[in-house]
């Protein structure tokens, strides 16, 4: 009797795996009549199930989509906070890791498209990387990949580039399109706005090379440990990467920025060296020592470096 028992236990623990599996297949497929009917069919057999709760969740999601526009953004914020809430952990609790993002970026774009209508509101501190601006449709389009749409959605708001958030939703979309070359002018102008969301943008991005640039900054910069520090990683950049100096160089200058200020006086400061100006070498040189004296001595080191 033994093998037909250890046959019998075997065909009882696939029951279960191929009841899930036929809710996870349709759930895949995004196939929300399916699913549900896979699903009751496990829930009838299994009913203490554990994966049961996430699939329901999953499953209402697909039945319960809308296209009705979001009538503020206290409706938006709600219907994020559901789908980051609920809808997120359950898509991790049961589907493979690498159809996580393809199967929620239907999700985000939907309710980006209910969100097109309501303008930026976001007011926040510079360095708030947190705030509650995300209530928009551009976050929505990049957290979609679509990366078109988002460009377009920031474009809609006025003066973008002198508010931290859509200045952070346009600099990933710069980089989603067109890689880190295409990215570098508003990164630098991001650090010098807004370095929490400089410093949050670079985690995001997980660029291999931009991450090796953060590391030696980070072990090089003489300043506080403090994330303000990374406002004047695009001025450190100048010195330890010149090539970039012509890329970097249409990022705009914003003169109530300290560090957006020694970027361009070091800016200067190469091209005088390159055309052999002593005098207003000297003259700029100065300026920055006055600006940023460590920043300065930074400088000089690699000046005397190059001429030993």
């Amino acid at each position: 009797m033994q093998p037909t028992m250890q046959q019998l236990d075997i065909f009882a623990d696939s029951r279960d795996v191929a009841l899930r599996n036929a809710v996870l297949e349709a759930l895949e497929r995004r196939d929300a009549a399916s699913a549900r009917t896979a699903m009751e069919g496990l829930a009838a057999e299994y009913p203490c199930d554990s994966a049961l709760h996430a699939m329901t969740v999953l499953v209402q999601e697909l039945e319960g989509g809308s296209n009705t526009p979001f009538a503020d953004h206290a409706a938006l914020a709600a219907a994020r906070r559901h789908i980051e809430d609920e809808v997120v952990p359950a898509v991790r609790r049961v589907l493979p890791a690498q159809t996580v993002c393809a199967w929620l970026a239907p999700c985000w774009s939907s309710l980006a498209q209910r969100a097109a209508g309501l303008a930026f509101r976001g007011a926040e501190a510079p360095n708030d990387a947190g705030s509650h601006a995300g209530n928009h449709a551009a976050p929505l389009w990049l957290l979609a990949g679509d990366w078109a749409a988002a460009g377009d959605a920031v474009e809609t708001i006025e003066s973008w580039w002198r508010i931290p958030a859509p200045l952070a939703w346009m600099t990933e979309v710069r980089y989603r399109v067109g890689g880190l070359d295409a990215a570098w002018p508003l990164l630098a102008e991001l650090a010098w706005l807004a370095s929490g969301r400089f410093a949050a943008l670079l985690h995001e991005l997980g660029d291999a090379s931009l991450d090796a640039l953060r590391r030696r900054f980070d072990a090089e910069f003489p300043g506080s440990g403090e994330v303000d520090d990374y406002a004047w990683f695009p001025a450190w950049l100048l010195m330890v990467k010149p090539a970039l100096a012509g890329r970097l160089a249409e990022a705009r200058v914003q003169r109530d920025q300290a560090a957006s200020r020694a970027f361009a006086l070091l800016g200067e400061i190469l091209r005088r060296e390159h055309e052999g100006d002593q005098h207003e070498l000297i003259n700029l040189r100065q300026q920055l020592s006055r600006l940023h004296e460590h920043l300065f001595k930074a400088y000089m080191a690699t000046r005397k470096v190059q001429h030993r």
